[in-house]
């Protein structure tokens, strides 16, 4: 039997559209690996939940025997290949770039193009650092050369016994998470069609409107992008389409500014007076609220609390928290809106919203998370100004009419507290901050 060749799953946990499967189906034997890594930042509990599920999925559907493995991939991967004799492919991710260039080096291993519709060099060399020049300019390669999926590649599996690790534990809130989340490439795939299918009723802002229901298939690889891209052009579904265009200008700006999920993009707010401490880190302690005592000095936690916990008596944030607190998801104009009131309205620093998101949202990703974090605090890239602050009540009155949103995730308003600060006098607060450091 000729060498088995070892797919290195990552971010695309699937078999149709995987280049990397197809490449090594191809050469002969295959034996799929996932390393749950030790390097670089640990995936939040939510989407911790999400993964162990696509991965029990997708060796349910490889017909190929499946290895996860943890610590570092450095070390591990090698070794793995030595043990087996086998060659190593992958499709490439746009983070930890250091570690799989070791990794290539001691394996010799064949990469392929990643999660993204366009890799972070090929729009053009002197990145982009604003989205619609950008989007214009992806969206005419994608139309010059529009991708092709692959189909599912006929695998022949390598005689190899298969072995996972343990599940990690499952967060606070896991008990409703399955309620609202079928991971996996067959829930992806399903997702994809039904949403396709009246797409034309697609809405990114209406709060009680259509969504798409992809982004964490998207995440995790279950369906890639291409094939996405492709429906919704086929669909005319434009307005979606830009969003997938979005998540590759995040990637893209993260790929050449990768510590952005700690440092302000805009140097300028390095001297902006948000409300911080590193002492109440999401996952840090069995806590799942920020606690005063986890830095008695820092005053901003009561508040930071009431937050992640939907109680700031403001209708349409504390809706936006517990839809996030029941499902690991948040509709994208909700997310805007808690962001501002967050960072804006109560002076607290982004990096404390973006790790929240972070531990409960089922499609965090390192780039997303704080590229979509630094814009609607103004740190960013291509960030709203920092004096658009949205205001949530106009936000609930011109996207929730009816107040449907709102009824759904804040039913019980009896011992709703009164709102934790004034929508205008807040604002007048953070627009008098900005003032002293616009000029910088």
């Amino acid at each position: 039997m000729s060498t088995p060749t070892i797919v290195w799953f990552r971010d695309d946990l699937r078999l149709a559209d995987n280049a990397a499967l197809t490449w090594a189906a191809e050469r002969g034997p295959v034996v799929g690996l996932y390393v749950h890594e030790t390097v670089g930042r640990s995936l939040g509990r939510a989407a911790a939940w999400w993964l162990r599920r696509s991965l029990d999925a997708l060796r349910e559907a490889l017909p190929a025997p499946l290895i996860e493995l943890e610590g570092d991939p450095r070390e591990i991967v090698p070794r793995f290949a030595r043990e087996l004799g086998a060659a190593v492919t992958w499709n490439r991710r746009y983070y930890l770039t250091d570690v799989d260039a070791a990794v290539k080096e001691a394996t010799g291993a064949v990469s392929h193009p990643g999660y993204l519709l366009t890799e972070p060099w090929e729009v053009r060399a002197n990145p982009y650092r604003v989205f619609t020049p950008f989007s214009n300019a992806a969206r005419s390669l994608l139309l010059d050369a529009p991708p092709t999926p692959l189909p599912v590649p006929d695998i022949t599996p390598a005689d190899i016994d298969p072995a996972t690790v343990d599940a990690p534990g499952e967060p606070a809130w896991a008990a409703t998470l399955a309620q609202h989340n079928t991971p996996g490439e067959d829930a992806a795939r399903a997702r994809l069609a039904e949403f396709i299918a009246s797409s034309a009723d697609y809405d990114n802002n209406a709060l009680d409107g259509l969504t798409s229901g992809l982004s964490p298939h998207l995440r995790f690889g279950e369906i890639s992008p291409a094939e996405v891209w492709l429906a919704a052009v086929d669909a005319g579904a434009w307005a979606f389409a830009r969003q997938l265009l979005w998540r590759d200008f995040a990637w893209h700006r993260y790929y050449h500014v990768p510590e952005m999920e700690t440092k302000n993009v805009r140097e300028k707010f390095d001297r902006f007076d948000w409300e911080w401490t590193p002492n109440a880190v999401p996952g840090t302690t069995a806590a799942a609220f920020a606690q005063p005592e986890m830095d008695p000095g820092a005053q901003h936690l009561i508040e930071l609390a009431a937050w992640q916990s939907g109680r700031t008596g403001i209708p349409l944030v504390d809706a936006g928290m517990r839809e996030l607190w029941a499902t690991g998801r948040m509709h994208n104009r909700v997310r805007m809106v808690t962001g501002s009131w967050l960072t804006k309205n109560l002076g607290i620093h982004w990096r404390h919203g973006e790790e929240w998101f972070w531990d409960t949202l089922v499609d965090a990703d390192a780039a997303s998370n704080a590229f979509n974090w630094q814009w609607v605090a103004g740190s960013g890239d291509d960030a709203a100004p920092y004096f658009r602050i949205f205001n949530p009540l106009t936000q609930a009155e011109k996207f929730d009419p009816h107040g449907s949103y709102v009824a759904r995730w804040l039913p019980d308003t009896a011992d709703y507290p009164e709102p934790m600060a004034d929508v205008k006098q807040s604002r007048l607060r953070a627009l008098a901050a900005y003032d002293d450091i616009k000029n910088g």
